[in-house]
């Protein structure tokens, strides 16, 4: 009786101690999401991770557009107070066009199921509005996501770049915040964080075939914002 009761002792304490251990590692990777979001790393724009696009090769023919900042602004669920509209003047996004929208869903129809469903959003934040409207007037209105690599990011000479990716259901977002090469520190954090926390809140989206109503869409809900918990790559 005695050696079954120091057994279920030593059993509770060994369950004790792997919880503690599970908590210590939680409170590490808070840490540590937090540290990134806060502190991103920069790369050079040759060496930054670009737009993934794993097997489904047929989706770099489809395009995205430039955004306008009301778009930007009804996407994220920010409200359009002077602050927030400051946003628009350091970021450029690119939304799925209205061919590409359709053309998931009829590439998921013809593969029965087995094609992709999900697109993506590209936002570059920029360190002033002085190179966001000189590389604005270098960049395409609409590109084709297989170029987006090559002719956006790697485009950047001279420059360096930290990238967040969220996944939100139907939406990947791929969030990029650009300074020159050398900078110290990040200029428009503000806004590099406001945009990061507004990702973060919004809830999965279930069926992009709403944003082909953009601006004037109203059947996308979102969840109230919580902290950042992003990694950059």
């Amino acid at each position: 009786m005695d050696g079954d009761k120091e057994e279920k002792k030593k059993k509770k304490e060994k369950e004790k101690e792997k919880e503690k251990m599970k908590k210590k590692q939680k409170q590490k990777q808070k840490e540590s999401s937090s540290s990134s979001s806060s502190n991103p790393h920069f790369k050079p724009s040759s060496d930054v991770k670009g737009v993934r696009f794993g097997s489904q090769l047929v989706v770099k023919s489809f395009t995205i557009r430039r955004a306008s900042p009301l778009e930007l602004l009804r996407l994220l669920s920010i409200p359009r107070a002077p602050p927030a509209q400051g946003l628009a003047s350091t970021t450029t996004t690119f939304l799925p066009t209205n061919f590409t929208i359709l053309a998931h869903h009829a590439w998921h129809t013809l593969t029965l199921g087995l094609g992709t469903k999900k697109s993506k959003v590209v936002l570059f934040v920029f360190e002033s509005e002085t190179m966001k409207s000189g590389v604005d007037r270098t960049w395409p209105a609409v590109i084709p996501l297989g170029d987006v690599n090559k002719k956006l990011i790697r485009s950047l000479t001279g420059c360096e770049m930290a990238r967040f990716k969220f996944r939100k259901g139907c939406l990947t977002f791929y969030v990029y915040a650009v300074r020159r090469l050398g900078a110290a520190g990040f200029f428009c954090a503000d806004h590099l964080r406001t945009i990061l926390e507004a990702v973060v809140a919004l809830n999965d989206f279930l069926d992009h075939t709403a944003m082909l109503a953009l601006p004037s869409q109203r059947t996308i809900a979102f969840q109230q914002q919580q902290p950042p918990a992003a990694m950059a790559h």
